[in-house]
């Protein structure tokens, strides 16, 4: 079972980052063939990014609610997100041609991303009873308190450069 941390948490990141909600819609759930090849290709991609850190994703997490599935990504940065998008020898690629190929605009299922660049210090977090989520498994955890212990001292620019 994941550890719940009891404290009041909050996340602090090196620098800016990316935050990549990626999903699909199942429309029509009777055609397994169409839909099925797409659901595989993200745990793929998954594989492939955390053997290989250095592309740039620095966490992941799925959120199911049939008929949407939705990825939440923490990236490094927008370069790192767009090199693997378009690199032809990585696993995004081919299951972004195939699924153009396979299913196109048929409306038999459907696909979305939203990408939020998020510049140093412009973002608060806040966990309690949790286990690391969301940026908190994504970047460093720190206790909410002192400087840290509201969201509007979080983002506060004098108060974040305090140790």
């Amino acid at each position: 079972m994941t550890k719940i941390i009891p404290q009041r948490m909050t996340a602090e990141a090196d620098g800016g980052f990316v935050v990549f909600l990626i999903g699909m819609r199942v429309n029509k759930w009777w055609k397994i063939w169409k839909w099925l090849p797409l659901a595989r290709a993200m745990p793929r991609m998954l594989v492939e990014l955390s053997k290989q850190p250095e592309l740039g994703l620095l966490h992941a997490r799925p959120l199911f609610g049939f008929p949407n599935v939705m990825m939440i990504q923490y990236w490094r940065s927008f370069e790192a997100l767009e090199a693997y998008a378009k690199a032809g020898d990585k696993a995004h690629l081919p299951a972004w041609r195939a699924f153009n190929k396979n299913v196109g605009s048929n409306g038999d299922v459907g696909i979305w991303h939203e990408t939020y660049v998020i510049a140093p210090g412009q973002y608060e977090t806040i966990y309690s009873n949790m286990p690391p989520w969301g940026l908190g498994a994504a970047a460093t955890l720190r206790e909410a308190k002192g400087h840290r212990v509201s969201a509007a001292r979080r983002l506060q620019p004098e108060d974040r450069d305090k140790a």
